[in-house]
């Protein structure tokens, strides 16, 4: 499985920090910033692909939008974003490459209330291959099902790509590596299918794909991506409430996300999936389309909707 550099902090390069290029190894915050103990932070993932960083604008507004969510406002537009994000990548000299927008509460003021912080934004990239390593894409991961689920909308700001919603993410993705597999499958508060811990999900049964309806959970970019791409090829999308009995009659599945692009699974807890047709041909025309090449090399719906 591939993993992060371990020394993200000592490396050459350029960080966008606060409306400026700054060394890497300077790009710092200070110990009592409010992000660091109250999780008031936001952040965002997206890929750059032969220069050009996929769904750039999309990704820069839900960042702008992330934040408001928290109650607090960014300095800088979406088309600011967007240029800082571009000359992140171009000051380091990558046109392949993951993008790591964060944007957090400074340490104007200690204690849960947090009028007085100041917001900081920060852009870095770097390499980074394949999420889950190049043999999951052709044999599928691994995934047990988490013991946390995601939280009702109604307990948690469940529609910003918040730092602190990923807490139980890390907890389930480390359990899952300790038990010998690749993720975890997180459900709901209700018990229904919810996604892996940084990606959406979805599964096909007799040529119709189905994902759970993101109600308590993000509406990935790459999800909306995909879906729009299988709509393309004729193949039918259904979202949907899905229980997780109803994944025994599940044929193929897969994960889709900025990280994970589209990777597929072949076996959830006691269920196996076959990595099919369908799903290698998703993953080729999502290859295709970030790149802007168009339909994938695949010839026509029907060798796709196979299971």
């Amino acid at each position: 499985m591939a993993l992060l550099d371990p020394t993200f902090d000592d490396r050459d390069g350029q960080i966008w920090f606060d409306g400026r290029l700054v060394p890497w190894r300077d790009a710092r915050v200070h110990v009592l910033t409010h992000a660091l103990h109250y999780a008031s932070s936001v952040f965002e993932g997206m890929r750059c692909y032969d220069g050009t960083v996929f769904a750039l604008s999309q990704h820069s507004q839900r960042l702008i939008d992330s934040a408001k969510i928290l109650g607090f406002d960014l300095p800088w537009s979406r088309d600011q974003l967007d240029e800082a994000i571009n000359a992140t990548v171009a000051a380091n000299g990558l046109t392949d490459c993951y993008v790591r927008p964060i944007a957090w509460r400074g340490s104007e003021q200690m204690g849960v209330a947090a009028q007085k912080t100041k917001p900081h934004v920060a852009v870095a990239v770097w390499e980074w291959g394949a999420y889950f390593g190049d043999e999951a894409l052709a044999k599928g991961l691994r995934l047990n099902i988490a013991k946390w689920r995601r939280p009702a909308p109604y307990t948690a700001p469940t529609k910003s790509k918040a730092a602190g919603l990923y807490m139980i993410c890390t907890l389930s993705k480390h359990a899952a590596a300790d038990a010998g597999y690749d993720d975890a499958l997180m459900l709901d508060w209700r018990g229904q299918v919810a996604e892996a811990t940084g990606a959406n999900i979805f599964f096909l049964k007799d040529g119709v794909l189905h994902t759970p309806t993101p109600d308590c959970f993000l509406d990935g970019i790459t999800r909306r991506t995909v879906i729009g791409l299988a709509r393309a090829r004729g193949i039918e999308v259904v979202e949907r409430a899905i229980w997780p009995e109803e994944m025994e009659g599940f044929e193929q599945a897969f994960l889709t996300g900025s990280a994970a692009e589209v990777t597929p699974l072949a076996e959830i807890g006691p269920w196996r999936f076959d990595v099919g047709a369908l799903t290698r041909g998703l993953a080729a025309d999502y290859r295709d389309h970030v790149r802007g090449l168009g339909p994938s090399r695949l010839s026509g719906v029907g060798s796709l909707r196979v299971a």
